[in-house]
Order: structure tokens, then sequence, then C-alpha cells
């Protein structure tokens, strides 16, 4: 198993800025938020897309880690000319709605290694965020997630998807965990990073919004997209191991250190089996409870 101490801290918070709205995008960009998607799709009315391609180049010039654009989809008139306007503020990825098949990436890939190459980019820098927001989508996410090597995440879109399903999104959000571990799963096979959840739309309902992105921590999920930068905090929370768990971990990774060096690799702590992989998911949380202590005091 590889050594959590040199896996790169996982990205809990993705919080969407409508691309034309300046204010917005800049307020996003200064926000604790983990990564930033600035929005040319759903965020922005038809008669605006054109002039908020430059809007959205101009708030790529902030220097910021992980920012994405969230181009329109491929079968729109609008995709081709998002990709030209905005890479050359070299956006760290490119977040594509629609993403129905392996195909969709791959032409996604191609446009943006030309872009790259005229650029002066190595090929590659650009990272491909699929969002699987239909039925198709979703049916063929195991083609999708080996589409292309930019592609080390997948992202889910609940309100397409359950309006294309013809589903009742409720507020336990029920009818929507088979397809969500359906993404879960075909992204470990893929050998990619765990998903990233579907946004939270009912931004007053805070307990809904913690309850979503505790699921999002059970389902296996890596993150949670965010609409409103109220939300990004809740995320964190929802991710940040709490007391009980570290204690627990603390435990097993002391207790499993001692028996390895005495040459057992198989102990009972507190009545429980702990074997490799129960160790190295113990070390991950404290690593990741390191990383929250470290992201509270910055």
């Amino acid at each position: 198993m590889p050594d959590p101490d040199t896996i790169a801290a996982p990205i809990r918070s993705w919080l969407f800025a409508p691309g034309n709205h300046m204010h917005h995008a800049a307020k996003a960009m200064a926000s604790v938020a983990h990564a930033v998607i600035l929005d040319l799709e759903d965020a922005v009315a038809i008669a605006e897309k054109g002039a908020a391609r430059a809007d959205v180049r101009a708030a790529l010039a902030q220097h910021r880690a992980n920012r994405y654009v969230r181009i329109n989809a491929l079968s729109t008139p609008f995709a081709f000319d998002d990709v030209a306007a905005i890479m050359p503020g070299k956006p760290d990825g490119i977040m594509l709605p629609k993403t129905e098949s392996a195909d969709h990436v791959r032409i996604l890939d191609w446009l943006l290694a030309q872009h790259e190459r005229m650029l002066g980019l190595p090929e590659g820098t650009t990272q491909i965020l699929p969002l699987l927001e239909t039925a198709r989508g979703v049916s063929h996410v195991d083609a999708i997630a080996v589409a292309s090597r930019r592609v080390s995440q997948l992202a889910f879109g609940a309100g397409d998807f359950t309006l294309d399903l013809g589903l009742d999104w409720s507020r336990d959000e029920g009818e929507l965990m088979s397809y969500r571990l359906a993404i879960v799963l075909a992204s470990k096979a893929a050998g990619i990073h765990a998903p990233i959840d579907a946004a939270w739309v009912q931004v007053g309902d805070a307990e809904g919004m913690r309850s979503s992105a505790r699921r999002s921590v059970d389902h296996g999920f890596q993150g949670k997209l965010c609409i409103h930068p109220s939300q990004v905090e809740i995320v964190h929370d929802a991710y940040r191991p709490d007391a009980a768990a570290i204690a627990r971990a603390s435990a097993i990774v002391a207790a499993f250190e001692d028996a390895e060096a005495a040459g057992s690799a198989a102990i009972a702590v507190a009545g429980k089996l702990v074997d490799y992989p129960i160790y190295e998911s113990a070390r991950r949380l404290l690593l990741d409870a390191r990383r929250s202590a470290a992201e509270n005091l910055a």
C-alpha cells in the first residue's frame, strides 16, 4: 500500500462561482474552499456566455490552488469557444458537464492537447473532471473513468440526474444511493481518486447540508460540490475526523506498530481484529486529522 505521508491532501470542498459575476468569482477565489469552479454553463445566460469567457479568463489570473472552469456541454455550440477563451488563463482543470461517454472525454482531451501545444504547456497539464448527471453518463461510468490520463476524479451532478430519470430529489437522498455507490466503485476500479459528490441545492437548509455531507463521507466520496460559501466549512467539518475517531486510530497505530516490531501482524485492539489494512486506514485518518488541524491554524 502507498505510504499515506506521500499522498497529496485530498480536495474536499469544490465551490462554484458564476463566471459572469466578477465579485462572486473574486470572493470564491479568496475563500477557504479547496477548489474553485468558475461556471460558464448553468450560471450564465445564453446572451452573456461570450462576455463571461473574458471574465473567467481574468479571474484565472488570481493565483490560488485548484482553479477549475465548468465549460458548456460538448453538445452545445459554446464548448469549443469556451475552451479557446479560457486556456490562456491556464486553469488547473476543466469540468465537463453532461459527460455521457468515453468519446466525450477523448474529444476534450484532444482539444486541450492542441491548446497546450500552442501555449507551450506540457501535454496533459490540464485535468478533465467529468460531471456525471444523466442516466447515459452513469451507465457508462466505467469507460469514462479510464478514458484519459487527464481524468483523476469524477463528479456527480444530482440536479440534472434526477431530472433525467424523473426522480424526486428527497431530503434524505435515498433514491440516489445506488447511483452514488456505482460512481465510487467505478472510480476505485479505475485506480483514480474517490469522486466528488453532488451539491446540496437548498442553501438555506444548513442541517440538510450537514446530513448530505455526512452521507458523502459514508458512501466513499472524497469531497463535495458547494454552491454557496456557507457550505464550504460544513463540508470540511464532515470530513474532519472527530476526537473519538482520532483516539481509536491512535490506539490502533500504537498497538499495531508495537506488535509488528515484535513479529506479529494481526492483533486485537478493543476486541477487534487489526491487520495491515486496518492499520493503514488508521494511519490515513491520523494524517487527515493533522492536515485538518493545519488548515485551522492557517
